[in-house]
Formats: C-alpha cells, sequence, structure tokens
C-alpha cells in the first residue's frame, strides 16, 4: 500500500512538472505572438492604462497596472500583438518599456510653471504651443457664439478655441442633427474644440428648451435645493453632464454661485437663493460632481454679481466696500477653487472698490484678486464682450488679454481678432503675452482628455 502511495505521488509529480515544462510562460506564450517596439510619449496614466502617442502621431491606449513613468516621457515600448487604432483599448500585452527621455516640468520656463490644477500637462501643452502659427494662438483665446452661417470656413480661417451654443442653435433639430453638427466641427478643426453651452436650469436651458434632446427642463439649482438639497444638486450635475457629453458638449457655463436672497436682485432667480455659507457647499458641490463626466464646470459671476443690474443692456457699477465683496462673495468662488474648478468667468460688473475704471471683466485688479489672493490656476474666461456693459468700449477683446483672461466669450469675432492683431502690431500686447494665456487653454484640453480624442 506504501510503495502503491509512492509511485502514485511520483507519477503525479512527473506529470506537474511536465506541464510546466510543456506550457510556455505568460512572456514566453507572447513572445510567439508578433511582437513590436513601439517609440511613443506618454499622454496619460490613470486606472490601470496607459494611453501614448506614438511618432506617427497614432494614440494607443494599453492595460498596464504598475507603471514608473510621467506624463511626457519619450518612451520605448515593447508590445506583444498586433496595434489596432480603431480600438479603444489594446487587447495584447506590454512586456517592457523603458525611458528614452523624461520631460519633467522644471524643463518649462519658470513663467509657465506655477504648479496649477493642469501641471501634469504643461510639457504636452508647451510642446504644443511652439506649433502653432500667431493667428492660430489668437484664434485660440476667442470662444465665440456659434455662427448661423459659414460655420466651418470661419473655423478654418480662425482656428478658435471653442464655440458657446444658445437655445436657437438647438432649436427643433432632432438628438442625430445635434451630435452632428458638434461632430462637424471637430473633424473639421485643427484644434479640438471647446464646446459650451448656459444649462444652468430654470429660466437659462439651452439644451433641455428642445423636447427632442431632453424630456423635461432641468431646474433651477433653487428648487432642486428646497426639494432635496445637494444630494439632488449632486445627481442633477450626473444627469445634465450624461446628456451634454452625448451631444458633443464638454463645457457647462454653470454653475451660477452669486450669492443675493433678494427677490429685487436681478441674479436672484438664476442663483441658489442661499446665504454664502450655503452658496459656497453648493459651489463645491458642482464641481466635485462634475469630475469624470466629461463636461467642465465654470464658476460665476465672479467677483460676485451682488444686487447690481443687468449688465446684458448697459453698465453695471457695484458700490460695496471690498470687505463686504470679500466676506459675503468671495467665498463660494474659494470654495470652488478648492474642489478644483476648472474655470471661472468674469461678470462686467464695475466693482468701486476694486476698479473704478473698468468692467470686472477688463480689469487686471480684478484679475489679480482671482490669480494672486485666491490662487487660481485655471482658466479665466470674460462674459460675452458684446453684451450692452461692454460691447461699446474700444478695444474690449485687447484689454481682456491685458487684464488676464485665457477665453473671451464674443459674437463678432472677426473685431476681436484683428483688435488683438492690432494690438500686436502696435506693441501693446506681445506675442510671448499671448503664449502664456493661450499656453493655459491648451494645457486644459490636455486635463480634459480633448487632445487625445481628437488625435484618435
Amino acid at each position: 500500500m506504501k510503495n502503491k502511495i509512492i509511485f502514485s505521488v511520483i507519477v503525479l509529480i512527473v506529470l506537474v512538472l511536465s506541464v510546466v515544462l510543456i506550457i510556455p510562460s505568460k512572456k514566453e506564450k507572447t513572445k510567439e505572438i508578433d511582437t513590436i517596439t513601439l517609440e511613443a510619449t506618454v499622454l496619460n496614466l490613470e486606472n490601470g492604462l496607459i494611453t501614448v502617442k506614438s511618432n506617427d502621431n497614432v494614440i494607443y491606449t494599453f492595460k498596464e497596472e504598475s507603471v514608473n513613468l510621467t506624463i511626457g516621457d519619450s518612451i520605448i515600448l515593447e508590445y506583444a500583438g498586433l496595434l489596432d487604432k480603431r480600438k479603444s483599448i489594446q487587447d495584447g500585452e506590454v512586456i517592457s518599456y523603458k525611458v528614452k527621455e523624461s520631460k519633467p516640468n522644471n524643463n518649462l520656463p519658470s513663467a509657465y510653471n506655477d504648479d496649477g490644477i493642469f501641471s501634469t500637462y504643461y510639457i504636452l501643452a508647451y510642446d504644443k504651443l511652439k506649433t502653432l502659427t500667431l493667428d492660430e494662438k489668437i484664434g485660440q483665446l476667442l470662444l465665440v457664439r456659434y455662427p448661423d452661417s459659414n460655420q466651418i470656413e470661419t473655423l478654418k480661417k480662425y482656428n478658435f478655441g471653442g464655440y458657446v451654443f444658445f437655445e436657437k442653435d438647438f432649436k427643433n433639430k432632432t438628438r442625430d442633427e445635434v451630435i452632428d453638427m458638434i461632430k462637424t466641427l471637430q473633424d473639421n478643426s485643427k484644434i479640438p474644440l471647446l464646446t459650451s453651452v448656459d444649462e444652468e436650469g430654470g429660466s437659462v436651458v439651452r439644451v433641455s428648451s428642445n423636447p427632442n434632446l431632453a424630456n423635461k427642463k432641468f431646474e433651477s439649482p433653487s428648487e432642486l435645493y428646497e426639494k432635496g438639497g445637494l444630494d439632488l444638486i449632486k445627481q442633477d450635475v450626473k444627469e445634465k453632464s450624461e446628456l451634454l457629453k452625448n451631444l458633443g458638449i464638454n463645457v457647462n457655463l454653470a454653475p451660477v454661485v452669486d450669492v443675493t436672497t433678494s427677490p429685487s436682485d436681478y441674479m436672484y432667480n438664476r442663483s441658489l437663493k442661499q446665504n454664502t455659507l450655503i452658496t459656497s457647499e453648493f459651489a463645491s458641490a458642482v464641481i466635485s460632481a462634475s469630475k469624470n463626466t466629461g463636461v467642465s464646470y465654470v464658476l460665476k459671476h465672479f467677483p460676485g454679481y451682488g444686487n447690481n443690474v443687468d449688465t446684458h443692456v448697459g453698465t453695471s457699477k457695484d458700490t460695496r466696500t471690498l470687505e463686504s465683496i470679500m466676506q459675503n462673495d468671495i467665498p463660494p468662488f474659494k470654495s470652488g477653487i478648492e474642489s478644483k474648478a476648472e474655470a471661472i468667468l468674469v461678470s462686467h460688473n464695475i466693482v468701486n472698490s476694486i476698479d473704478p475704471l473698468n468692467p470686472a471683466s477688463l480689469s487686471l485688479d480684478v484679475h489679480k484678486l482671482l490669480r494672486n489672493d485666491l490662487g487660481f490656476t485655471g482658466v479665466i474666461i470674460t462674459d460675452d464682450l458684446d453684451m450692452g456693459a461692454s460691447k461699446n468700449i474700444a478695444n474690449k477683446a485687447l484689454k481682456a488679454l491685458q487684464a488676464g483672461n485665457n477665453l473671451i466669450i464674443t459674437t463678432d469675432f472677426e473685431e476681436s481678432f484683428n483688435e488683438i492683431k492690432t494690438g500686436l502690431d502696435n506693441d501693446e500686447i506681445t506675442e510671448e503675452d499671448i503664449n502664456k494665456l493661450v499656453f493655459k487653454v491648451i494645457a486644459w484640453k490636455y486635463y480634459k482628455g480633448l487632445m487625445i480624442e481628437n488625435d484618435k
């Protein structure tokens, strides 16, 4: 009996060794498949995936759980399998990789390196910036209202940074028609576009006003808050983002985080209608909920609208003290920034206590408050320069850049473009000034994943 047991054990050991010797390891098996060596630049690292751009400008994403790489690294990657640029994630296996050239952020000019929210992508943004012509850089600073005609012709001529779509642009269109409209723009754009709307909810709904696109209009923040507090607000952000993303829209010019509790105030019905503390929690909730949805949300209207009149129709002067503004209006913006807000829109109100001569959107002092005091490192956007409070100001587009805006919302894009060109010719602004502003826009587009999607 004992001999039989020993014999059985020996047979089992022989069988196991045979299997080990006959069946190759995972790495050996992959070598029987086509093995490819790829020189590429690292574009993204997240969720166990590595996304690279090959030297022939094709984007590939691989499954690779453990990597010791930095975005911007130039690498040599050995891959087992066939590469298929049509696939979002490759089926094969990364055998090995090594860094050919590392590009740490300290290679950036110090004036560009603020270690900000988009800093992971600064190297890629800076490299991209150096490939653009001056006219292309100027175009990237323009966030234009979607024109009624010659859309592709003007896009190819000016290379806009993006578009703002209004209710008229969606009216009576089907879902497929909207998707096609935006896709056609992206397909004809040399650089990926920011596609934006004001989908605040309540009285300002550009997309959900069309029953072909949404079952009902999105409710206002105040209505949602009354019904279900911040939890319902967060759910609304998710639902809104899903709708917008599926249509091809990647920026929502919301939320309104202006603090107003008086029904007589112009901004009251668009606001949360709550005090500073609750509005600050609202700002944080919206920005946090928007992350990883594919849609960026924009805090507005800095430095706080208060009880001022409608700037769509004329000049508005804010006569409150700086202490009052800092205590009551700034905290929601600060809260949003701490939650990693990517962009902030600045109003056209003239804030006497900060700059009595210029609308906030054109004020260097207002922008210093946002950059220096609040430490905001994202993208600053003007309210529409063709609104009543600013449309008659000479050289308003140039002044907007001199103040520090990265994006100018404009209807008359030709006028804005020419103003900037003239300012460059007259040495009122330099190409290096333009570079620093555009750099932030390009970095935002990388952060949002637009540059990768466009190349695919």
